[in-house]
């Protein structure tokens, strides 16, 4: 009889695609447990549980007793609740108390300044205290660099709260500003002991207003002993968050004081990020975290050689998206994979910080990774975005 898996994500697209192949391929049976079933496409058909996200308790009362071996999720409200499900069903997984604490920002902060981390001074603005600029104000609930906003007058920093509130934050965490360069670590516990998979430069400068991420670039430029720090601090964060069992991405600082954890969170990277990694034999990240969740031993899994690293295609003003021109040419900078255009025509786009969504992405591998680099530019560089404006919307394009 075929392993069985349960994957929860707040998606239905093309990352739960991948993991629907990853699970033939290895021959196991993957159940979708999502609140998109009313959205639904094959191949998931009755093999897809309901659940709401926002009811923990409610979505795993309906999972009891179901056979499953294993559980993985994308997304951090969807892995808080694979964490209850798996709990109550035995599978090893983190602790829902885990995936709870990567989900809010204060308590993540509370816990790494408990477990003697470097961190900044933090506070809920509810609390009455005073910032000291410059300062970044974040919705606690919210990722993707979402609503994140900084402020160095008082002014701008009222007018921050305010935009935050209209996004609908019930809640802001006011930090001191950390200056440096952005890093991303990925890799997987098992049973509490970290098994690091990747660390991606962030070439592009975070210094705000907002924080728009980019270009993720693998393996990294920088030194030996920075990069060892950066997973030193990773392997304490997940420590004093107490995550246990399943993948882990991280998002850190680095300056003359050392490496900042910003966040931790109980899944891999988002949306279709994880492409950009691929281990020997051409296995996508999405494999190797289905194999883990059953239980096989994947410490021997290694990147391929090559360099890789991918583009976020950033939204360069709000309003309708038409349609893009340049594919042919973009995709033919040498050392471009694939260009994948995530909008459709007549959405509406949203830039940050409210918005959390990009045009597409370009994916690009090289023997280097200054060469990664400089291909994604070229690429980007020849993509010619039509998206309508407030007056002229779905007007035809001449």
């Amino acid at each position: 009889m075929s392993s069985r898996l349960l994957l929860f994500a707040a998606t239905t697209g093309y990352q739960i695609r991948i993991f629907a192949d990853a699970a033939r391929r290895i021959g196991a049976e993957l159940t979708l447990a999502t609140d998109r079933c009313h959205v639904m496409e094959d191949p998931w058909g009755d093999r897809a549980i309901a659940v709401k996200f926002d009811r923990a308790a409610e979505s795993v009362a309906t999972l009891l007793g179901m056979p499953f071996d294993g559980v993985a999720a994308v997304g951090d409200a969807p892995a808080v609740v694979a964490a209850e499900a798996a709990q109550a069903l035995g599978i090893p997984f983190h602790p829902p108390e885990a995936a709870r604490a990567c989900h809010d920002k204060y308590l993540a902060r509370a816990l790494y300044r408990a477990a003697g981390m470097r961190v900044p001074r933090f506070f809920l603005l509810s609390s009455g205290d005073q910032p000291q600029f410059p300062c970044v104000l974040k919705p606690l609930g919210m990722s993707a660099s979402r609503g994140v906003i900084r402020a160095d007058t008082a002014t701008e920093f009222h007018a921050a709260a305010a935009r935050i509130r209209a996004m609908g934050s019930p809640e802001i965490q006011v930090e001191s500003y950390i200056p440096g360069r952005e890093f991303a670590v990925e890799g997987l516990v098992t049973k509490g002991r970290f098994q690091p998979i990747a660390i991606f430069d962030k070439p592009d400068p975070l210094h705000g207003p907002y924080f728009e991420e980019t270009i993720y670039l693998t393996p990294s430029r920088e030194p030996a002993a920075v990069q060892q720090e950066l997973l030193a601090t990773t392997r304490q964060a997940i420590a004093a968050l107490g995550l246990w069992h399943g993948p882990v991405h991280a998002e850190l600082r680095y300056n003359q004081e050392g490496a900042w954890m910003l966040e931790t969170h109980a899944r891999p990277i988002g949306g279709l990020c994880a492409r950009s990694l691929r281990f020997h034999g051409g296995v996508p990240l999405e494999e190797i975290i289905l194999r883990h969740a059953l239980g096989e031993d994947v410490s021997g899994a290694r990147l391929e050689a090559d360099a890789s690293g991918v583009m976020m295609i950033p939204i360069p003003k709000g309003g309708i998206y038409e349609s893009v021109d340049g594919i042919e040419e973009a995709s033919a900078v040498p050392g471009v994979e694939e260009i994948v255009i995530t909008a459709q025509p007549k959405q509406r786009l949203i830039p940050l910080p409210e918005g959390s969504t990009y045009l597409g992405f370009i994916f690009a591998r090289a023997d280097s990774t200054t060469d990664v680099e400089a291909a994604l530019r070229k690429s980007h560089a020849e993509l010619r975005f039509r998206i309508a404006t407030a007056l002229d919307t779905f007007k035809p394009s001449s």
